[in-house]
């Protein structure tokens, strides 16, 4: 009978933790393209190569969050997200222009605080959503109030975000679509969200 290699084991671990390294690479690459404002080949490749050493580097403890996947919530997540993104980018660059209409008489942008209480309490989740919140041009996540699970968003123009309670309203929705898409039917239940469907959709 043949003996097992000693090595093997090792080896495999290594082969492992290569293989779980793919999402790193793929934000290090988004990252890095969004840095250097240029979709290329060379900046791909390189934020990729960028953050699978980071992770090696730095390796992070096990969150241990159970997560599945929902094609039709993840899909909706992604187009929403999106169409925020595209909406704020505009609303931005109207604000840089608000200050020479101010001089003429115009509404002047101001900033606000908003405290936001999200409903799950997985790290992940959290995370996900305080990470994607600060994606979109006009809103930046500034602190995080881990024992009440409070995230403090700095809103760029609060009057043409709709006001805090837009803001809160706009960002448990976030966090909704992304747990709809991503936790299981446990944490689902535990916050009170019913399972994504159209007619829940429909019915907004």
């Amino acid at each position: 009978m043949k003996q097992p290699d000693p090595a093997q084991g090792p080896r495999r671990r290594r082969a492992r933790r290569l293989v779980t390294l793919w999402p790193t690479m793929v934000v290090g690459a988004l990252i890095w393209v969004l840095l250097w404002g240029d979709l290329s080949w060379a900046n791909i490749i390189s934020g990729a190569v960028l953050g699978a050493l980071v992770a090696l580097a730095f390796p992070l403890p096990p969150i241990g969050t159970a997560t599945t996947v929902r094609i039709g919530p993840l899909l909706h997540l992604l187009g929403r997200f999106v169409g925020d993104l595209v909406l704020a980018s505009f609303q931005v660059a109207w604000t840089a222009v608000v200050p020479g209409r101010a001089a003429r008489g115009g509404p002047t942008p101001h900033g606000a605080l908003v405290s936001v209480p999200l409903r799950t309490d997985s790290d992940l989740f959290i995370a996900t959503t305080a990470g994607l919140s600060s994606l979109v041009p006009g809103t930046l996540v500034i602190d995080l109030d881990r024992p009440t699970r409070t995230l403090r968003l700095h809103v760029l123009d609060i009057a043409a975000s709709g006001g805090p309670e837009a803001v809160r309203d706009a960002t448990l929705d976030l966090e909704a679509r992304l747990l709809r898409a991503f936790a299981p039917s446990a944490e689902l239940a535990r916050v009170g969200l019913a399972p994504y469907s159209l007619d829940m959709e429909e019915r907004r």
